[in-house]
């Protein structure tokens, strides 16, 4: 087993990576990757994850290929948030924007170079109200039924959270993505996966390269976290925990 690391410093330092050394990774790791994911909290501990892990490399080459060809479909808008100066989204100065694109395109053309994909889903939640319609009242039904998809989604992000957590804990490099869902259909028939199951995320698992782990840039708190009332900053930025 690689040497392990605290949970704060896995925290700290998880970029989400897209560039990976095709060397595999030994069950030993994944076993104990996949364990962490299942110990997430969920709802009334139903557990209706469900994680696909793609090793075998033509299957891998075949859900690379839906990925690429749904990121072709979006390049032109991918194009814009990085390097369209009047409409760019994202908050850095315009070199490191390039780097982020060019990273972003290697990894969209290589994304069958990792040894693993895996491909986080779920069960959809039962609709609880039904059969409870003697005890809830119209107006609870009403705001449970709107409230269904984010409950689908409540407790696999936790399980996709611990994932690359565990992951950067024995040095492994993920991120999670979802444009796969642009070919899900396909992408199911594929898998086998039953057509009730929801797919959330789709992670690379690799050893990083040439990229690196952290640090993680990142706003500061006062700017992101309000205290008691929107727009009341919080009042203690922390001191930094990752200084190397």
């Amino acid at each position: 087993m690689a040497d392990e690391i605290g949970v704060l410093e896995a925290i700290y330092t998880a970029r989400g990576l897209r560039r990976f050394k095709p060397d595999p990774i030994p069950d030993e790791i994944l076993a104990r990757i996949m364990e962490a994911a299942t110990r997430a909290p969920n709802a009334t501990n139903l557990q209706r994850w469900r994680f696909l892990v793609i090793k075998d490399p033509e299957v891998r080459k075949a859900v690379a290929g839906y990925y690429k060809k749904a990121a072709e479909r979006l390049l032109p808008q991918v194009e814009r948030i990085f390097l369209d100066e009047t409409r760019h989204m994202v908050p850095m100065e315009q070199a490191k924007r390039k780097q982020l694109f060019d990273n972003t395109i290697d990894g969209f053309n290589h994304f069958d170079v990792p040894p693993v994909l895996i491909l986080a889903c779920t069960y959809p939640e039962p609709p609880r109200w039904e059969g409870n319609e003697d005890v809830l009242s119209p107006f609870i039904i009403e705001r449970m039924k709107a409230m269904l998809p984010r409950a689908n989604a409540a407790s696999i992000y936790h399980a996709v959270q611990n994932l690359t957590l565990a992951a950067r804990n024995f040095g492994i490099a993920t991120c999670m993505t979802n444009l796969h869902t642009l070919y899900e259909p396909e992408i199911k028939q594929l898998l086998g996966i039953p057509g009730e199951v929801l797919t959330w995320a789709l992670l690379p698992l690799g050893y990083p390269y040439p990229d690196k782990f952290g640090p993680i840039r990142r706003k500061p708190i006062s700017e992101v976290v309000f205290l008691n009332h929107w727009g009341d900053p919080w009042p203690l930025e922390p001191e930094s925990y990752y200084k190397k």
